[in-house]
């Protein structure tokens, strides 16, 4: 099965603009900052049709990844096939294919669930992924759960060890079928994030954080903190009000960034920065990117084409050193902001440092001119995952993941 993308549109012209500097990618050509490694239906530039039937060198709309060390193992959201692909040690070459599969029979099928009821190896519309202590989370969006194994799995159909979301893993509505959420209970959580024992999740359905101050061990187990709403059981769009430091509209993932919480919340088009980890519930942030202030919230802030400030549908966020780099996922590149250390009054709305994906800060073409991908291009990337000397990008339009290395650092 193929899928062709037709273009039958003329996109507008975009802005002259300066070349904008680089995120810090170290250089695979003599001329160019360029993916290490490409996997997935996009490896091969030569077409703009990607095969989408699932195999186990194919991926559909990938929305997340994760590098367990520098030497692998591999873990991908292959989101539209419904699947967890991994590789047992980092991929040597271009469109290699997985070694494991879970939430599947086998490389060759696909559906929601494999085409059955929910179970402890199957999911629905994976998205975010991480390491989580000596295991691993994923965010099980669709079926509004999130799945936590205590070891790293090294096979596949590794069933999951603990559920959140959900009292057992024969369920799958949101919310508990309830209108309502709970502590326990999660609508679309599509980002999971951990760090220095505590586990976070954007519950985004829900228009919230939530989190865990320990490892859960047990099924359903309620959350300890809410960031985004005043109580554990209300969901309103940015706390039912105008957009505040503390509210959220589409919150869908987090990192640390000098020790200090980020999170990119798309709906609103900004990323929201917390002066160290908030301890209290509905902690307001200390600082917004991508508006100017935090009443603000249109999208490349009212205007067709973006800048060097703003940001269309922001999904991925990470650190990497001394940079916070965002997939600015609508605009079709990264952006990212380097400190060495923190001046909040200054980073209020600060203009960005780099850029990767496009040449000029005004331009958001997928793939630079709506024609096929480049190893230096991005259509639509969601996740972006770093571990030590590596980034990891799932580049979702395209098909596929790139792998990058960081310079110094």
């Amino acid at each position: 099965m193929t899928s062709l993308v037709v273009k039958s549109f003329a996109p507008q012209r975009s802005p002259q603009g300066d070349v904008a500097p680089q995120l810090p990618f170290k250089q695979s050509t003599a001329s160019e900052d360029t993916a290490v490694r490409i996997l997935g239906a996009g490896h091969d530039l030569s077409w703009m049709a990607a095969p989408l039937a699932p195999a186990a060198d194919t991926m559909f709309g990938p929305r997340g990844a994760c590098l367990f060390s520098a030497t692998g193992p591999l873990w991908v959201a292959d989101t539209g096939h419904h699947r967890l692909l991994g590789w047992r040690s980092l991929p040597t070459t271009d469109g290699q294919a997985a070694d494991w599969v879970i939430g599947q029979p086998d490389f060759e099928h696909e559906g929601q669930n494999a085409k059955g009821d929910p179970t402890a190896s199957s999911v629905a519309v994976p998205t975010g992924i991480c390491a989580c202590g000596d295991g691993m989370a994923v965010g099980d969006a669709w079926n509004h759960r999130v799945l936590i194994w205590h070891q790293v799995p090294t096979d596949s159909h590794v069933p999951a060890d603990v559920v959140l979301g959900q009292a057992d893993f024969a369920q799958n509505l949101p919310n508990r079928g309830e209108d309502e959420p709970t502590a326990s209970t999660l609508h679309w959580p599509y980002g999971v994030f951990f760090h220095d024992g505590k586990l976070y999740v954007t519950d985004t359905g829900n228009r919230r954080v939530l989190v865990w101050n320990s490892i859960p061990t047990s099924n359903g187990q309620p959350a300890d903190g809410v960031l985004g709403q005043d109580t554990f059981t209300t969901r309103n769009e940015n706390d039912g009000g105008s957009p505040t430091a503390s509210s959220m509209r589409w919150p869908h993932s987090l990192t640390l960034w000098h020790g200090n919480l980020v999170l990119a919340d798309a709906g609103n088009n900004r990323l929201m920065i917390w002066q160290g980890i908030p301890e209290q519930n509905n902690a307001p942030c200390q600082v917004i990117l991508g508006q100017a202030d935090v009443q603000a919230v249109e999208l490349n802030r009212g205007e067709y084409f973006p800048s060097d400030r703003s940001f269309s549908m922001p999904y991925g966020v990470a650190a990497a050193g001394d940079w916070l780099i965002a997939a600015d996922t609508a605009n079709s590149r990264l952006i990212g902001w380097h400190r060495d250390q923190l001046d909040w009054e200054a980073l209020h709305d600060a203009p960005a440092d780099g850029l990767s994906g496009q040449v000029t800060y005004r331009q958001k073409g997928e793939n630079r001119s709506y024609g096929s991908a480049l190893r230096d291009s991005f259509c639509w990337p969601y996740g972006i995952y770093v571990c030590g000397t590596m980034v990891v990008i799932a580049d979702s339009g395209n098909n596929r993941v790139m792998v990058w290395h960081l310079e110094g650092q």
